[in-house]
């Protein structure tokens, strides 16, 4: 019997990770997958250390990496080693390098597209709308009112936590510019949809891929398809930089705006920057931002890129599908609905805990020294973005459980939480 291996894999195989599609295809990969060793040079796994929910997996290369930057160039802003991790990703994606701007975090990425698209769409009678499902990180809400505009939160669907375009469309008015689709718990769900609804109602698209990275769509990479798609790399993401993020940008004219818009605006900077030059006669045109990826932060991107396919992505899809069939059959505990066609590279792993057994399962959870979250306090009910209620959107928060996942994890450590989370859902 073949294996199912990091070389040969392919979404039709792997898919079943996945929540709510029963565990043939869950059994299939954890059965026959032979996962290569996350390396994590003396700082992964759980060696003398608790159980985290989230973490960071970086150790030697990415230390000789940021040591070459610091001893061997010396210069250590925005420059070569910047530029080369632009091209890495552009070619990661199959998209060409002008498309990819390497900013300082997910959140410059997502303020800076919404910038250039609005500034795209002309005069309209108000201040610009942007559609948002309000079950996110508040980093999209912020990022659409720092460029200008307002976040109108929308409902999600229950079975994945992503945007209900039902409720959206009820909420679009004469000056709705943009729809910000998020990929919620790395899940890109009908995301053809999305750009479809866009394009009927004549809508930039904003995608919020901060979870997605290394994910498909129906074969397409997230990063080689859309409009604006913006990613994060910050410490616990599938790649990190440390900090950072990038945008991949298919409208030319909008990715010339944020490029020169992440370094205050000045005309053409960063190319000069790039050819080893400074822009010592600049012009100015509109306002900018410091919102440039350094060189320090690129070398360990870099070294973090080269692992994802090899070590982070399959860990991470491992560790979900153990999951899945660990809590297939415990009482009150659901996980969220995705697409067998998309390949999914979990970031976080959220369940639901029906019943009204939430806030009893995180305490008996805690007590047994197992971290959760709650991914994420809806927007809505936030005091700067307070509106009107949201009902499957306040449901869903009522019953979200986020449980530790990242590649340090050992299979014993998803053995051990599903254990304590199936005796508690029991009590």
């Amino acid at each position: 019997m073949s294996r199912i291996t990091p070389q040969n894999e392919t979404p039709e195989m792997l898919s079943a990770l996945l929540p709510g599609k029963g565990g043939r295809f869950v059994q299939a990969e954890i059965e026959r997958y032979e996962p290569r060793r996350v390396v994590t040079h003396g700082v992964g796994g759980r060696d003398g250390m608790e159980l985290r929910l989230s973490r960071s997996i970086v150790g030697k290369p990415e230390a000789d990496a940021v040591s070459r930057v610091l001893l061997d160039d010396g210069y250590l802003g925005m420059g070569n080693e910047v530029r080369l991790f632009e091209e890495e990703l552009a070619a990661f994606f199959g998209v060409e390098p002008w498309q990819v701007i390497a900013v300082n975090t997910g959140t410059a990425a997502l303020h800076l597209a919404v910038e250039a698209v609005v500034a795209r769409c002309g005069r309209i009678g108000g201040k610009a709308e942007v559609l948002v499902p309000s079950l996110t990180f508040v980093a999209s809400f912020q990022a659409v009112s720092a460029a200008g505009c307002v976040p109108v939160a929308c409902d999600a669907l229950p079975e994945t936590g992503t945007l209900d375009l039902r409720d959206a469309e009820k909420r679009l008015t004469g000056n709705t510019v943009a729809v910000m689709p998020v990929d919620y718990a790395s899940n890109p769900w009908r995301l053809d949809d999305v750009y479809d609804f866009a394009r009927r109602k004549g809508l930039r698209v904003v995608e919020d891929a901060a979870h997605a990275f290394g994910c498909s769509h129906r074969g397409r990479k997230i990063g080689s398809f859309g409009d604006m798609v913006c990613f994060s790399f910050d410490g616990i993401k599938n790649i990190t930089c440390g900090e950072g993020g990038c945008i991949v940008a298919f409208d030319r004219q909008a990715a010339a705006a944020a490029s020169d818009a992440r370094l205050l605006s000045v005309e053409q900077d960063a190319v000069r920057r790039f050819a080893g030059e400074r822009s010592w006669n600049p012009d100015v045109k509109r306002q900018g931002y410091r919102c440039h990826m350094s060189n320090i932060m690129a070398a360990i991107g870099r070294v973090q890129l080269s692992r994802l396919k090899t070590e982070f992505a399959p860990a991470r899809r491992r560790l979900a599908a153990l999951y899945a069939r660990c809590l297939a059959h415990v009482p009150c505990v659901a996980l969220l609905q995705s697409d067998p066609e998309d390949f999914i590279v979990p970031h976080i792993l959220p369940v639901r805990i029906s019943d009204g057994r939430k806030d009893r399962v995180k305490a008996a959870l805690a007590a047994a020294g197992i971290p959760t979250g709650t991914h994420y306090k809806p927007n809505h009910l936030l005091s700067f973005f307070r509106a009107g209620p949201l009902p499957a959107t306040e449901r869903l928060y009522a019953e979200l459980v986020t449980l530790p996942l990242h590649p340090g994890l050992s299979d014993g450590d998803v053995k051990t939480v599903c254990d304590a989370l199936a005796r508690a859902a029991r009590v």
